[in-house]
């Protein structure tokens, strides 16, 4: 809406903001019920003094068009309607409501909106930075699909077949030997888990994950009515020794975990420490998701082999993806597991949306068949690892006597624990006023009231400077 102002017109300001609203009413892109963004929100959108934004609301309420209630907000009013039509105007609303898929929290849905602002320094982002997304090889990539035979239509339920087989190839060099029958290509990690939710699971499932974990900031299990319960991290990753109990009081289905540079705390599980997870689910008939996004982005030396590597029993749904070490636009990711697993996978998935992007399957196994993926990842992790070490000198430098981290052997992640209780919320929102942009700890964990999840991966060398130490300083006044 910001782009429709003319802050040259003769036409006031808040007058402009009037007719841009009355525009959204009318033709019914904020239907009556809607709750219109707050005057604050609207005055950040639209660039402006609140003052102005408070001059067209007090125009629109005149007018009849919105009506405001104190605790209710503002919403556009059903008065209006009156005059136009006859018939009651279609409460959205109440649809909305309605939905079975719980809303994101509104503070991952402004980091939503604001991750897009230009001058934006994005502390908390996790995929790779512009600068390290491999352009020139992409297009060389694509540019051969000319020479080759290359399918847009319609693949089969689970996948290309070559881009399996080549998934098939990467995971043998990880230790995980699997066949292409037993790969579910998928639209990223994030659908893979989807597709777990409502194929494999009944409502009110117990799931178990680290404390904090990633998983709690989703709403793909909870939407389902699952339980979320959260076992302790140490420094080796989640301590299994915890299961028997969570298994006795919960009645645990299904254990979920990232154990290679876990996100949000950057933290490596130890091959003993797998070894006796694998050991443990096991003896408790407890399937395991293993989420190995980040285990390709080692910096200080490889992670031991995946869990996957050590499932004999076919325990274990592997989880990988190329959104965080190739292209998040890419869209495309894989499970690994079981046969009849991966086709009543396969099945759904063709329910909701008939396969992923042929075009990005065969991309993909470009990538991952002609050795091109290894030479990107020897210098990802190169880059990545010099943004790291920067932002730990710069931790070090504004934050040693105020918080307390742990040095990440790979990944995007450092979680950072402040010394002292501090309004989070508050942080948040300073910070986004200095165009800083950060993830409160309490989206992974709603007891981590003195963390904040930072990510070096986008941001660059100067902005993760910058940004460290505004945050380093409202941290400081906010103590």
């Amino acid at each position: 809406m910001n782009n429709r102002l003319n802050r040259n017109s003769e036409i006031p300001l808040y007058q402009q903001i009037e007719q841009i609203i009355k525009e959204k009413i009318v033709k019914g892109e904020w239907p009556a019920g809607t709750k219109i963004p707050s005057q604050r929100k609207l005055a950040d959108i639209f660039r402006v003094n609140r003052s102005t934004v408070t001059a067209a609301i007090d125009e629109l309420t005149a007018s009849g068009l919105l009506e405001g209630k104190r605790g209710g907000g503002t919403k556009v009013t059903n008065h209006t309607w009156k005059s136009l039509s006859a018939v009651r105007p279609l409460d959205w609303t109440s649809y909305v409501r309605s939905g079975i898929h719980r809303p994101n929290s509104t503070t991952i849905q402004e980091i939503n909106r604001q991750e897009f602002n230009e001058g934006m320094i994005r502390l908390g982002t996790g995929e790779l930075s512009p600068e390290l997304l491999p352009y020139r090889q992409m297009k060389e990539v694509l540019a051969g699909a000319e020479a080759e035979k290359l399918s847009l239509g319609y693949e089969e339920p689970k996948g290309n077949r070559y881009v399996r087989e080549a998934v098939a190839e990467h995971l043998k060099r990880k230790g995980v030997n699997t066949s292409p029958d037993s790969i579910l290509i998928v639209s990223g990690a994030l659908q893979a888990l989807q597709l777990i939710a409502i194929g494999l699971l009944k409502r009110k499932s117990a799931v178990l994950t680290e404390r904090p974990s990633y998983l709690y900031s989703l709403h793909v299990f909870q939407s389902m009515e699952m339980r979320l319960f959260g076992i302790p991290v140490d420094e080796s990753g989640l301590d299994p020794a915890f299961i028997p109990a969570c298994k006795k009081q919960y009645g645990a289905d299904l254990l979920y975990t990232i154990p290679s540079f876990h996100n949000p705390t950057g933290r490596q599980m130890s091959e003993d420490r797998r070894k006796e997870l694998i050991r443990i689910s096991k003896a408790y008939s407890l399937p395991i998701i293993e989420d190995d996004a980040y285990g390709d982005l080692w910096l200080d030396g490889p992670p031991p082999p995946p869990l996957k590597a050590f499932d004999q029993d076919g325990s274990i749904l592997y989880v990988g993806t190329l959104s965080k070490t190739v292209s998040p636009g890419l869209r495309i990711g894989w499970v690994a597991g079981p046969e009849p697993v991966i086709e009543r996978l396969a099945d759904i998935k063709m329910q909701t949306d008939y396969g992923s992007s042929s075009l990005s399957q065969w991309a993909a196994a470009k990538w991952l068949a002609g050795g091109l993926y290894e030479q990107h990842l020897a210098t990802i992790r190169k880059k990545l690892k010099i943004r790291r070490d920067a932002a730990l000198r710069s931790l070090k430098a504004h934050c040693q006597a105020i918080a307390t981290w742990e040095k990440p052997s790979g990944g995007f992640y450092i979680w950072v624990t402040f010394h002292k209780p501090l309004p989070l919320n508050t942080l948040f929102e300073r910070a986004l006023k200095k165009n800083v942009l950060i993830n409160p700890g309490t989206l992974y964990d709603k007891e981590a009231k003195q963390s904040i999840r930072l990510s070096y991966s986008y941001a660059s060398i100067s902005d993760l400077e910058k940004g460290i130490r505004t945050v380093a300083e409202l941290a400081r006044e906010l103590m």
